[in-house]
């Protein structure tokens, strides 16, 4: 049998120092996928890992490896972080929370801005990327594919999907704050990915004096400007840019930060010190924090939105019930499959195992008696099969009323393969590890 278990961290439990320090980039979740298979090849893995979240997903054998510590400090030896630093910010969960906090997740129920669509994708994103690595199998596929099928269903289906808010369209709103019209503004965006497609969506229909698109791609760049009206420029163009906007708002897949503080400071005297906005959306951050100490440079982060969002969040918070109730209705329906699943098999093998020692006690009962007739042969077979039924009947009918996601449970199931070597000619399982401790869950 499998067990699910989670790692992660999130905006609610570390600081964006942290998140960007352990966020992964394409290819580092393609190099710590082959790597974690590599250590541990009888389990499977997801990465997940958003501006807002990383976290790991991972199946084992109930008495195999890894234990979360040890999957805590694979992130850390990863990163090049020391354990110590990050686990106090990490949360593990395992079987039904697990389950629970990745449909609540791909629901965009956990993200910082509820109802926001972008974290749907990103859902299925890592799932895809570890079918291509092979990193998941026979409990993570089904798991992933159902998860992303439910949060389709609560943003389809729910009030928390109406109005599609992300954070591109927070960090605009945020801008909105600050300028009261657009129509003598300057608004640059750096990069042309997905948020960057969302941002321009949300200014070009604020109608600003000019909507500039800045990457390192111009053909990405020109495509994107193309489709809401605004002006491509390439990023060896990105100083004369910053010199002439109002507002900035940068999100790149930058390792480092683009814009650093003695990058900046010639432009702020170019600029002749004139205010502006700089809204940093990326992660790892693409703009340094020391730019904010400039004079009228005012530069926010993806925590800094955050204290807005908690402003307003209490109004979805309270069309989120709904879909509350969806996901917790396909947990269970989740969990009702899986437990069938793992069951299935052991419940064959106990009945096989105790069918089988009955057919032996009953040949050696028949050549005792030496020569009976048929019908009663098939009376004393018909005795033999009904007694072995009726002896595992209650046994098996609490298995399958038994919560297979409860570690306890699962633990017992193990212990009864083990008692009663249902495992064959297989080699017996390694000693149990500790207990998942679950109360930080």
């Amino acid at each position: 049998m499998q067990r699910l278990l989670l790692v992660g961290l999130n905006h609610a439990t570390a600081p964006l120092e942290i998140r960007e320090r352990v966020a992964f980039s394409a290819p580092q979740r393609a190099a710590a996928l082959d790597a974690f298979r590599a250590r541990w090849p009888q389990a499977e893995a997801v990465l997940l890992s958003t501006c807002n979240r990383v976290e790991a997903y991972f199946a084992r054998p109930t008495h195999g490896y890894p234990r979360w510590e040890e999957v805590a400090d694979f992130l850390a030896a990863f990163h090049g972080l020391s354990p110590q630093v990050l686990r106090p910010h990490l949360y593990h969960k395992a079987d039904r929370d697990a389950v629970l906090h990745l449909f609540t997740v791909a629901c965009s129920l956990d993200s910082m801005v509820l109802g926001e669509t972008q974290i749907l994708g990103q859902v299925r994103e890592a799932y895809d990327v570890a079918c291509q690595h092979r990193s998941a199998g026979a409990v993570l596929h089904p798991l992933f594919q159902r998860a992303v099928a439910v949060g389709r269903q609560v943003l389809t289906h729910t009030a928390l999907g109406e109005g599609r808010v992300s954070i591109a369209s927070v960090a605009v709103d945020y801008a909105r704050r600050v300028f009261d019209q657009f129509a003598d503004k300057t608004v640059l965006c750096i990069g042309a990915g997905k948020m960057a497609s969302l941002v321009l969506r949300n200014f070009s229909s604020l109608h600003p004096g000019r909507l500039i698109v800045c990457n390192r791609d111009p053909d990405r760049a020109a495509a994107l400007a193309g489709r809401f009206g605004a002006e491509a420029r390439p990023l060896e163009a990105l100083d004369e840019q910053l010199v002439a906007a109002d507002v900035v708002i940068s999100s790149t897949g930058a390792t480092e930060p683009i814009l650093t503080r003695r990058r900046f400071e010639p432009l702020v005297r170019q600029r002749r010190y004139r205010p502006i906005l700089l809204i940093d959306i990326a992660l790892p951050r693409d703009i340094e924090s020391a730019v904010g100490e400039l004079e009228n440079v005012y530069l926010y982060n993806i925590d800094d939105l955050q204290q807005v969002v908690s402003r307003t969040q209490s109004q979805r918070g309270e069309i989120a019930a709904e879909a509350i109730a969806l996901v917790h209705s396909q947990v269970r329906e989740f969990e009702a499959w899986h437990r069938a699943r793992e069951l299935g098999p052991l419940i064959e093998r106990l009945s096989q195992r105790y069918h089988d020692i009955a057919q032996e006690e009953l040949q050696r009962t028949l050549r005792k008696l030496g020569n009976i007739g048929d019908a009663e042969k098939a009376h004393l077979e018909d005795l033999a099969r009904r007694l072995v039924n009726k002896l595992l009947h209650d046994p098996i009918q609490s298995l399958r009323k038994s919560d297979a996601h409860y570690a306890a449970s699962v633990q017992l199931l193990h212990s009864l393969e083990r008692l009663l070597d249902l495992h064959g000619d297989q080699s017996p399982p390694a000693p149990p590890d500790p207990p998942e401790d679950l109360s930080a869950a």
